[in-house]
């Protein structure tokens, strides 16, 4: 039984890992999940796979799945806090450029 606990999982098929868009997002940070689930609602917050990359002050790197990358962004707009979507890229690299 020892040696069940040291096996490692195989890794996912590129074919069926979750592909991820990150977003450059600026305004009200703390309220980035409240709109979304007040827009989505639980079910499709689940659906968009929210990571945190990296927050600040005023901005934030989010990662979503890539079908809910417009759901997400009609989340932002219709919350009365100004949060805007600076820039989408499918690599982290990209978003720094």
């Amino acid at each position: 039984m020892e040696g069940d606990l040291n096996t490692k999982m195989k890794p996912l098929k590129p074919s069926a890992r979750e592909k991820k868009r990150y977003l450059l997002v600026r305004g009200a940070v703390q309220d980035i999940e409240k709109s979304i689930l007040e827009f989505i609602g639980v079910l499709g917050m689940s659906k968009t796979g929210l990571v945190w990359v990296r927050k600040n002050k005023d901005s934030a790197v989010v990662g979503v799945n890539r079908e809910m990358v417009d759901s997400v962004r009609a989340s932002f707009a219709v919350f009365p806090q100004k949060i805007s979507v600076e820039k989408v890229s499918g690599t982290l690299r990209g978003l720094g450029r």
